[in-house]
Order: C-alpha cells, then structure tokens, then sequence
C-alpha cells in the first residue's frame, strides 16, 4: 500500500490570483474551496488589505485549516490604509499607471513567459463577458460610439446571439465614452480577448442559464467550463463530504449585520423587498432619498443596506440621511449596514431583490427564487440587468432613472399586481438552475471534467498552476 502511494503523482498545486474586489474574491474563494475538496494544494494570494478584512470578519483560517496544503498570501495593493476602495478606484489607477509610461500587466502574460498553465475565470456573467469579446466589432460597424440620448435604445446588430434585445442602453458603462479609442475601453477589450490565449476559461454558470451564449464563446474560446452557480455548487459538494452547508462559513470584506434575520423572522412571507447595491456601489444622497421614498410610497417592508461611506455627500451629510431615514421609517423598513445576503434571500419573508446586477447578487437571487428590481451601476451590469428582465423575465430593469415614482411602481409590480408571474418565473429558474449542481447535473459534471483536466495539466507541467 505504502508503495503504491509513493508511485501517485503529487496533487496539482494550483495558485488562486483574485482580482482585488469583494465580487471577484468571493467567486475565487468558492472556486479555490472547490479545487480543495479534490484534493488539490492551494495557494491564494490576495492583497494585504483584502485579507486583513477576510480575516477580521469571518472565521476564514479556521475554515480552511481542514485542507491539507491550503494556505493564504498576501501583496500590497499599493493604497494607503484609509483609502475607501469604492466606486471606480482600480479604473483610476489603471489610468495613473498609463500617464506615467508604465505598462500594466496580465497574469497571462507572467504565465505564458514562465510556461505554466493558466485557466482564466472570469467571475462577471457570460452575456458581458460576450458584449466585452464583440465591442471591436461593434466599433467596426460603427454603432459605437453612442451618438446621444436620443441613441440609447437602438438595437445593436453585431453581438451574435444577442441581436433581438441588446441596446446601446445595455452595453458596459464604459461603452458610453465618446472616443473609441479610450483606455479604458482598450484595457477592457484586451483583457477579455486574452481570455482565448489561457489554457481553458471558467464560467460562473450552468449551461441551462446561458447555453446560447456558451455556444457562441465557445467559437473562440473552446475549452469553457460552465460550472456555476458557484454557491449552490459548493454547497452540494460540502453536504455530501461534510454533511453541511456552505452558509456556515462566510467571506465578506464588511461586518455584517445579523440582526436583520431576527427582523425578517417577524414579517409574513414574501413580503419585503431587500435592497443592496453591493459592496462598491457609491450613490448620490438625492439617489438615496428617491429611492427611500419609492420604497416608502410603495407601502411594501424593505430590508435596505447602505454601506458605511457609500453615499456621496458634504462634510457628512450621507451618513447623517442615513440616520434620518432610519428614524423615519422604523414602522416600514429596516436598514443595516451590511446583510447576510444569501440568508436574506433565502429567507421565506424576503419576495424581492431591489439590486446592482452584479454578477454573485444575480445568480444567488436566482438560485434563492427571488424575482429582482434592477439598478446597474456599472461594467457588466448593465448587461446583467437586460438579460434578467428580457430573457429570462424574472424581474424588471430601472436603468439609468432613479425616480420615486418609478422606484414605487416597480416595487409595486414584483411584490403585487405582478406577483404570482414574476413567482412562477423566477421558480421555474431556480428549479433548473439548483438542478445543474447537483449529481448529474451540467455544472457538477463540468466541474468533475475541469478537476480531471487539471489533473492532467499538471502531469504534463509539474509546475504550479495559475488561476486568475
């Protein structure tokens, strides 16, 4: 027996490289315990900043204590420590870097130099991650750039796959740039077309949520591997290892606010619409009070977080609204600073998600069965919010208004007069999608297939794997 473990080859020693947001660790880190349970060595490099807050809010060194050659390494970000890490601060830094002459890197570019493998995961949803592949082709037919307002709902013709419902309103935020040929967009584009160069690409989804758009990334992309919805997929895969589920372990960068729960025990089912914009959204105090009183007007309870330091305002003046509001709305609401998202969701009070689109928000409403309210901020969700309320139909899209009247009406037509569609809608979503993680299901085989095939990567290049 001895002998024979001595002639196993050793596991694949994979490196974890998230981009430095709440969104893209919290992917990475489910993606990273995954490879774990197979067995797998771990290293998972997050910056300073991020790590320490990993750390401060979540039992994370005593979660991941149980896999053997699992360990986390930390590099500055190069930001001082009080520096807010909200709104667009990576695009500015990106910009500062090429207004002093230096060239951003990719981890593309290290790998293939030191001939190691690379597989990319691209954490945003498949849909953006095609508008980004096909944006030098919408530039060559010249319907970019936007030409104006009066522009904004004009289909687009050549997004393959996309041509009946993708409008120029759609497109990325960055997307509204007059020039063409700004950076930002450059920087977008060429990472993204990168993608084709790794030795395989991940994909946050099943194949019944987004098979055409598989299909047609798969033209230049071939080696994809739709393995999401990553939460409920780690959650299958820890009850049948361990017996339990994913929730008891949590990898927030904000403390969270448990005694939300204890206000959701109180209210009847399907009866509050959970507000949050995620954990970089910023908005405008005068955003926060319409949105306050469309909630309010629309007579409907309301879970709403507002992160500490999110809302844009004098000397002050956010976070004393914010008090304000609480006061005021005591009978009706509840706000926290940051939720228990995916509690919330799965809560039986909680009816509706009014949210940012982003990514992990999107699929765990739509594994918890929540019709959504979308308000996109920025980068993909704006891509996010079309396909949720056009393709799928589980909910509405408030894009680019934040009106009280609108917020109300829209409140009112998920949690009332549009009810029961939007209920039948988003169950009918959640039973296929809960379905494609569990045994035989399209993203559990797809994951089995991805573990394989780094198996067999490493036996080829006994070096340290790269996934970023």
């Amino acid at each position: 027996m001895e002998k024979d473990r001595s002639l196993q080859p050793p596991p694949p020693h994979v490196l974890v490289l998230p981009f430095p947001l709440q969104g893209h660790i919290n992917s990475m880190i489910k993606l990273a315990e995954l490879l774990a349970l197979a067995g797998f060595k771990l290293t998972f490099l997050n910056s300073h900043y991020n790590h320490e807050r990993l750390v401060k809010f979540n039992n994370i060194a005593a979660h991941f204590e149980r896999y053997q050659g699992f360990e986390f390494k930390t590099i500055t970000d190069g930001l001082p420590l009080d520096h807010p890490r909200s709104g667009n601060w990576f695009l500015d830094m990106y910009e500062e870097a090429l207004e002093m002459k230096m060239k951003p890197g990719f981890a593309i570019d290290v790998a293939k130099e030191l001939e190691i493998p690379i597989i990319y995961f691209r954490t945003s949803s498949p849909c953006s991650f095609w508008v980004y592949y096909s944006i030098p082709d919408i530039i060559q037919a010249g319907e970019l750039p936007i030409k104006g307002s009066e522009d904004m709902n004009r289909l687009l013709t050549t997004v393959p796959g996309m041509e009946t419902y993708l409008r120029c309103r759609d497109l990325p935020s960055f997307c509204r740039e007059t020039d063409i040929e700004d950076s930002i967009i450059k920087l977008y584009v060429k990472q993204t077309q990168k993608s084709s160069q790794a030795d395989a690409l991940i994909l946050n989804t099943a194949e019944e949520l987004d098979g055409p758009i598989l299909s047609q990334i798969r033209t230049k992309c071939p080696r994809v591997y739709a393995i999401g919805p990553l939460h409920a997929q780690l959650n299958t895969r820890l009850k049948a290892k361990h017996g339990e589920s994913y929730d008891h372990f949590s990898n927030t960068l904000w403390e969270v606010d448990k005694s939300c729960i204890f206000w959701l025990d109180k209210q009847p089912n399907r009866s509050v619409i959970y507000v949050s914009f995620g954990s970089i959204t910023s908005t405008s105090r005068e955003q926060l009070v319409e949105l306050w009183y469309g909630l309010l007007n629309s007579k409907t309870k309301f879970l709403l977080v507002v992160r500490p330091n999110s809302v844009i305002g004098k000397d002050g003046e956010g976070e004393d609204v914010v008090v304000e509001l609480m006061e005021k709305s005591k009978d009706q609401g509840y706000i926290v600073n940051w939720a228990p998202q995916e509690a919330v969701l799965n809560h039986p009070a909680v009816g509706g998600f009014f949210t940012h689109n982003g990514w992990n928000s999107t699929l765990e409403s739509i594994v918890a069965g929540v019709p959504m309210i979308c308000w996109p901020y920025f980068a993909d969700q704006q891509v996010n919010s079309r396909v949720v309320s056009e393709v799928w139909k589980i909910g509405l899209d408030m894009k680019d208004i934040c009106d009280k009247k609108i917020v109300e009406k829209m409140v009112k037509d998920v949690m009332v007069d549009q009810k029961e569609e939007f209920v039948q809608s988003a169950a009918e979503m959640a039973k296929v999608t809960n379905q494609s993680v569990n045994v035989g299901g399209s993203s559990y085989s797809n994951l089995d297939h991805l573990i394989e095939d780094i198996r067999i990567m490493s036996l080829k290049t006994p070096k340290t794997m790269i996934v970023s």
